[in-house]
């Protein structure tokens, strides 16, 4: 088992060499893995990542996907919920990633799952998870860095939804505040960071239907030979700021009070370095395997501005395979 400082430290080394490696942070840094590229085990670990990947062959399959979910308790989710309103209240946080495990039944394993799905980001880890996320942490090209922060979601099927998602002061406020915390975060470690695109909508496709999900642009300038440094730049801006809060400190805080579960590698990012530089995802969408037991992760942001059923559904509807 790696320490945080361990897999930072051996990021630098290796990008530091040119060496393309795998990355693997939980959401408090204290189960990190890396990977060499080229010393993966596909019988252990498989990933995808806007088309780098190491799966050598698809297998056909024709089951149909059966996903059935209990989700989490509601009134315990009305608690954590209050919990966080008299925080909110109080000035502690502005924005509160509140997240909470569901149970589900479904006849795919971890990795039928893995290879059915449908996003920018997944990875498989045997007997452990699996993720298939649609958010991007952070991708840098050249000296450019740059993060495309997702806070916002509304069922497509609903009449006007890109309209009705545009026009939420819920959602609007949320997503400044992401943006503006993204943008304090790049500015840690880059300079001239600026705000590129604002508010993009994007659909997903999913076992329950179509999503709209929105999402904006930051990027930042990273200085010469950042390769040398790339465990540090990453670390820093840990946990990614979508699926904390702000202020992140104190934010992290209220979380470990109202969620009282462990998140493990859910929340966490992932990502590759190939040697020049990064793609890296958010580890939203996330199934979990306790014993025989299929644990779904799943949730929001919390403002002044939210409502516990409102907040409640959109946890449930979070609840999907895209297939």
């Amino acid at each position: 088992m790696y320490s945080c400082k361990s897999v930072v430290n051996k990021m630098n080394k290796l990008g530091k060499k040119g060496i393309p490696f795998l990355f693997v942070f939980d959401f408090l840094c204290k189960a990190p893995l890396i990977f060499k590229l080229d010393e993966l085990n596909t019988d252990e670990l498989l990933f995808s990542i806007n088309g780098i990947t190491n799966i050598k062959q698809t297998p056909e399959s024709k089951k149909h996907l059966s996903f059935d979910v209990i989700p989490y308790e509601k009134t315990k989710y009305a608690e954590a919920f209050d919990l966080v309103q008299e925080h909110i209240k109080h000035g502690d946080s502005f924005l509160l990633n509140l997240t909470f495990p569901s149970k589900i039944e479904s006849n795919f394993s971890l990795k039928d799952i893995f290879f059915a799905s449908k996003a920018k980001y997944k990875l498989w880890l045997k007997d452990k998870f699996v993720v298939f996320s649609p958010e991007i942490f952070v991708q840098t090209k050249d000296n450019i860095i740059s993060s495309f922060p997702m806070k916002g979601t509304i069922d497509a099927s609903v009449p006007n939804a890109k309209e009705l998602l545009l026009s939420s002061k819920k959602e609007l406020a949320e997503h400044f505040t992401i943006v503006d915390l993204i943008r304090n975060d790049l500015s840690m470690v880059a300079k001239n960071v600026k705000v590129k695109s604002f508010r993009n909508i994007e659909n997903i496709v999913t076992n329950k239907g179509e999503i709209l999900q929105m999402s904006s642009k930051i990027s930042g300038e990273l200085p010469a030979r950042f390769n040398e440094k790339i465990g540090d730049i990453i670390s820093k801006m840990l946990p990614a700021g979508s699926i904390s809060g702000a202020p992140k400190k104190k934010t992290l805080e209220i979380i470990d009070k109202a969620e009282k579960y462990n998140r493990g590698y859910y929340t966490g990012i992932f990502g590759i370095f190939d040697g020049k530089n990064i793609d890296s995802g958010v580890m939203i969408r996330f199934v979990e395997q306790q014993g025989k037991k299929l644990i779904y992760k799943s949730g929001g942001g919390i403002t002044a501005k939210s409502n516990a059923e409102g907040e409640y559904d959109e946890l449930v509807k979070k609840v999907y395979v895209p297939i």
